[in-house]
């Protein structure tokens, strides 16, 4: 078996590198937190190991000799390996751990009770969420994830579709058996506290409301802004299993809850929205093993889960 040549000690070489790349020793000392005299010592002992001059001395400056010239891009190739190498180790560790971002009623509702699945599956990946009420910049910010509930357009990201949004009544049960608040039927709404969740960041005029739901019900109200209305969706979802009237709700916060039968659907009429709930990462991401196991595991909850929209 051939054996490997013995290479030169690495605070040499790196020594060398600098020097040859400020054509200074004192540069090259300030980068390397030496002295001059020491930058100048790790050469001359590879100097004496290689058994040739690598610099020129002259009275202020110093240049390569033809020596020097031709090690220069070989140590400096092997540095970059070596960067490079401990970049990719470092970034397997940092891939272990997974920075997810979403708004807080979808992390209340949706996410966090479920994460323990991920976790007894994956121990070995750590997830944290972040949550926002603002869309944020996946190129600058650090997050490897986002769930946005949009349009599913993103420049410069992947984005893949988990589920569809869609927007319904729905109250506590206890609500509907109430003699003096029965909800047999649509125009009963009208004599009941309406509940109203304002929590998405798109224009009003593009997302379902109770003056639609009523206009599609056909029926005629005076004033459907009357009510309680709230900024976050599990806000308004509290409320109402509280029983404090009835929300016209996004059905895929609520489905843990209609799942559960904390909540009841009084009416079928559903009012589809235009926006729907994306995984959303930089391109080339889901690649990454840990990145494409919390999409499979997404994926796979959503598809097992009742009442999502599709």
């Amino acid at each position: 078996m051939r054996m490997a040549e013995r290479i030169p000690h690495f605070t040499a070489l790196r020594a060398f590198e600098a020097a040859a790349r400020y054509l200074s020793f004192q540069e090259a000392a300030a980068e390397l937190g030496l002295s001059p005299s020491a930058v100048s010592h790790q050469i001359r002992t590879l100097e004496a190991y290689l058994d040739t001059k690598l610099f020129t001395r002259l009275t202020r400056a110093i240049e390569l000799t033809e020596a020097g010239e031709t090690l220069r891009p070989g140590v400096e190739e092997g540095f970059r390996r070596i960067e490079h190498a401990v970049k990719q180790v470092r970034s397997i560790k940092t891939h272990s751990v997974l920075v997810i971002s979403t708004g807080p009623s979808v992390a209340a509702k949706w996410i966090v009770p479920r994460l323990y699945h991920f976790e007894e599956r994956f121990p070995a990946i750590e997830v944290r969420i972040t949550t926002t009420s603002r869309a944020i910049n996946l190129h600058k910010e650090d997050v490897d994830i986002a769930i946005r509930h949009g349009h599913g357009k993103y420049d410069g990201l992947d984005s893949i579709r988990l589920f569809g949004e869609a927007y319904t009544p729905m109250c506590a049960p206890d609500l509907m058996q109430r003699k003096s608040a029965t909800l047999k039927h649509p125009e009963n709404l009208t004599s009941h506290r309406l509940l109203h969740d304002h929590g998405t960041l798109f224009p009003e005029q593009n997302v379902p409301d109770w003056s639609r739901w009523f206009k599609n019900a056909n029926i005629l109200i005076d004033d459907s802004s009357q009510g309680q209305h709230f900024q976050q969706s599990d806000h308004a979802i509290q409320a109402a299993l509280d029983g404090a009237g009835v929300l016209l709700g996004r059905i895929a916060i609520a489905a843990p809850d209609l799942a559960a039968g904390r909540l009841v659907r009084p009416f079928e009429l559903t009012l589809p929205s235009p926006y729907g709930y994306y995984f959303v990462t930089r391109k080339g991401r889901c690649r990454e093993k840990p990145v494409a196991a919390f999409l499979a595991w997404l994926q796979e909850e959503a598809e097992n889960f009742a009442f999502l929209p599709p």
